[in-house]
């Protein structure tokens, strides 16, 4: 198969995903997507929902309009070398030991890195993951390699509630945690309508639909890298500060990352908006990404919803 040339690389706007901005409901999964975009110190997105519910597309089409290209996407079956480097088994071989770069760094190279079904990786695999995500920097100490790289890249990982949960103490280093959910009929009877129309204009070699889609597309993109570019100069004054606490606090968030977390989401959401300070209304709309999974309860399988009884804890503290 040497001789036989690549397939031509497919642009973006006609890649067989449906277009981000295309995309019917999930106005929750979207949001955590691109507040992770604008702030990857977030530290990732989890994503549960039964299956079909789109949660592959939805980050594949994320991925297409954010970095123009697929995310890299981690196997079920991945092993450490596999993920953080290793020696390339060729070159070994022939007695030549070349390094060869692992899932992470091409992920710093792409933009994104994908985990289906996340709970159905190996536990230290995913705390290595977390940990570079967190830190940004991969250090590696093993057989003859002693290198650190500086490493960035945002990371989301999907589950099935269905196949098993995540130890509390992995679900707690996922930044933001949203549920796929069902669609109204209504929006099930526009992804019906959106989904036919997609496949349709795929086979038009001039679809002012498609061109239509990528221009919003772009324009998302443009806007997204504008907040990031703003977020250092988003302020956050003490007693907003003193909501995130508090909030985190009566929900029963478990430790203080849920505090930080949801200050930076606030952060992010506020540079998203163009507003030049983070408010009481920015961290109340992110308090079910940043702390529904942060529960005690979470370490015992429950199910990770924000319901009306932790709207009511916390309703006071934004009157």
């Amino acid at each position: 198969m040497s001789g036989t040339p690549p397939p031509p690389a497919i642009p973006p706007g006609r890649m067989p995903i449906l277009p981000y901005s295309r995309i019917v409901g999930q106005g929750e999964l979207k949001l955590a997507l691109e507040l992770n975009f604008v702030s990857p110190r977030i530290g990732g997105v989890l994503i549960a929902g039964q299956r079909g519910t789109a949660k592959s597309t939805v980050v594949r089409a994320f991925a297409l309009m954010s970095g123009g290209e697929l995310p890299v996407t981690l196997p079920i079956n991945a092993t450490d070398d596999r993920v953080v480097g290793g020696w390339e088994l060729d070159s070994l071989m022939r007695g030549v030991a070349k390094p060869q770069p692992g899932l992470l760094e091409e992920a710093d190279g792409k933009g994104l890195l994908y985990i289906d079904e996340v709970n159905l990786l190996d536990d230290h695999l995913v705390n290595i993951i977390l940990d570079v995500v967190s830190t940004g920097v991969l250090s590696i100490q093993r057989e003859g390699i002693d290198v650190s790289r500086q490493l960035s890249f945002g990371l989301v990982g999907t589950m099935n509630p269905e196949e098993g949960s995540l130890r509390a103490q992995l679900l707690d280093r996922f930044g933001l945690m949203v549920s796929a959910t069902e669609l109204d009929l209504d929006e099930r009877r526009r992804t019906i309508t959106t989904v036919l129309a997609f496949e349709e204009e795929l086979e038009n070699e001039d679809s002012a639909w498609l061109r239509a889609a990528q221009e919003e597309n772009d324009a998302l993109r443009a806007a997204l890298l504008a907040a990031r570019d703003r977020l250092g100069d988003v302020g956050i004054d003490e007693d907003v500060s003193g909501l995130c606490a508090e909030a985190a606090q009566r929900v029963g968030a478990v430790g203080q990352r849920g505090d930080l977390l949801v200050a930076r989401t606030a952060r992010a959401l506020a540079a998203r908006d163009g507003d030049p300070r983070v408010g009481p209304d920015h961290v109340r709309r992110v308090l079910p990404l940043a702390l529904r999974h942060r529960r005690p309860d979470s370490a015992h399988g429950a199910a990770l919803v924000w319901g009306p009884d932790d709207d009511d804890r916390v309703a006071d503290l934004f009157d």
